[in-house]
């Protein structure tokens, strides 16, 4: 409808000002005009009612007014630090982490509270409560919650979460939201590590707009990001790179099925992989890294990895990306793990031929990633699903 337009393209142009800002603060009014391809009036307009709804804040750093230039400068922009309106949530395979987030994006994750996650509902609907008494206050409006498996984000519901089962029978917004009294949204893990690499700039200064994230840990995990918006596809199953089958593997996965490609890659399936090797059951992360260090990559090891670099490289070939970042536990082992995944990625996209293809590893933003998110779904909503 026509009504709606000039309300809709005033969201956009807002999310417009607050992504760039989450990119390259501090920055001016000019600085953010230029960026986002906006009139500086139109711009200046924007950002006055960012300031007003306690968004975006003025910070005491000038902005650079060049050479010759006359007249006051301006006064440099961030996204608001003073108030933290989100409760952050990572409920891991492992362990739950909280976190009280302000609007300001992060260059790293900043966690609070951190307990092991238990192996029932009630017992993690129990701890929960207990470590929201030390972070939980007035000002927060919502509850952004990172989960992993099969997540339905529209019904707000997890489908499947093969390393967390009790996931798979409870309405995690309900129960979220009887402990904390406030509206609560879902986003897969490995979702919001891709809403955070959007959101935080690359060490090599370039934009990211198109990539395939690969995540390692206790599963595998993919996210496209594609003209700067993270991929949605038409089911609720979205990059489940793990659980691509590889001939010969008879590992059982806690999918249910037999031979997943994370048995062989996640923490654990390198754990019993390496145990396999040096006659070992009580191995950790840790002598991992030290037998690598020690022996470089073996056989074990570069089969392994060959298999997830087959299952990447198809993922790049058939979206069209020229880009794959890998975050998780492969960063923790010595470089060669990460050059011999990376080489072995590169050489199975065929975009390699006409252009050039990069892979490397990047540190986790998830808790950027669960901000972004809750910027675009409760801040500033639009009127379609896009997030």
């Amino acid at each position: 409808m026509m009504i709606g337009r000039p309300a809709s393209l005033r969201r956009y142009n807002k999310r417009a000002i607050v992504r760039a800002l989450m990119r390259s603060a501090p920055a001016s009014r000019a600085d953010l005009a230029k960026q986002v391809g906006m009139s500086q009036v139109t711009a200046g307009k924007i950002v006055d009612e960012l300031l007003a709804e306690g968004i975006v804040e003025e910070i005491d750093q000038p902005a650079p007014t060049g050479a010759g230039k006359l007249g006051r400068p301006g006064r440099m922009l961030r996204l608001s630090t003073s108030r933290a309106p989100f409760l952050a949530i990572q409920l891991g395979t492992s362990n739950t982490r909280l976190a009280r987030a302000p609007i300001g994006s992060y260059s790293e994750d900043q966690w609070t509270v951190t307990f092991q996650t238990p192996d029932s509902a009630s017992a993690w609907k129990r701890q929960l409560k207990e470590a929201c008494r030390g972070v939980m206050s007035d000002e927060v409006v919502a509850a952004l919650v990172s989960v992993p498996g099969v997540v339905d984000e529209r019904a707000g519901r997890v489908l499947l979460a093969p390393n967390l089962r009790w996931l798979d029978s409870v309405n995690l917004i309900e129960l979220v939201g009887e402990v904390i009294g406030r509206r609560t949204t879902l986003l897969q893990e490995i979702r919001a590590l891709a809403y955070g690499q959007l959101a935080v700039d690359p060490p090599d200064g370039e934009r990211l707009s198109d990539f395939l994230l690969v995540d390692f840990g206790d599963g595998l995990g993919a996210a496209a990001a594609v003209g700067g918006k993270v991929y949605v596809g038409p089911l609720a199953l979205n990059g489940e790179l793990g659980h691509t089958p590889v001939v010969g593997n008879r590992r059982r996965c806690g999918c249910g099925s037999v031979g997943c490609v994370e048995t062989l890659v996640n923490r654990a399936g390198l754990l019993e992989s390496f145990a396999a090797e040096v006659g070992r059951k009580d191995v950790t992360f840790a002598d991992l890294a030290e037998h690598i260090d020690r022996y470089g990559v073996r056989r074990w090891l570069a089969d392994a990895l060959e298999h997830v670099a087959t299952a990447i490289a198809a993922a790049a070939n058939v979206m069209g990306i020229d880009r794959v970042i890998i975050t998780g536990s492969l960063n923790e082992l010595p470089a060669s793990v990460m050059e011999h995944l990376s080489q072995a990625v590169i050489n199975g996209c065929l975009w390699r031929r006409f252009g050039k293809m990069i892979c490397h590893g990047a540190p986790r933003y998830r808790l950027a990633g669960l901000v972004a998110a809750g910027i675009d779904r409760i801040v500033m909503p639009v009127e379609s699903w896009e997030v």
